[in-house]
């Protein structure tokens, strides 16, 4: 393992995990409100998300902050 992906805390976390863990927490009305991108508000799906974040680095980036921010605190015993 390297220095570098020791303290990152999405390492091992595809992005289909990390958007059915937020979406299962928030829900796609939530999400929308937190993150306002037409894949979240408009007919959402998982597969949607996954395309369009795939192709959309800034968007990316605000779902990995929104993920971290929601479930880094979390005890390490807790199932995922």
């Amino acid at each position: 393992m390297s220095s570098k992906q020791k303290n990152n805390p999405l390492h091992g976390v595809t992005l289909e995990r990390v958007v059915t863990r937020l979406e299962e927490h928030y829900r796609w009305d939530g999400l929308a409100q937190r993150i306002d991108i037409n894949c979240f508000k408009s007919d959402p799906s998982i597969k949607s998300s996954l395309t369009f974040l795939r192709k959309t680095q800034w968007a990316r980036d605000k779902v990995e902050r929104l993920y971290i921010a929601t479930f880094e605190k979390q005890s390490p015993w807790e199932k995922w």
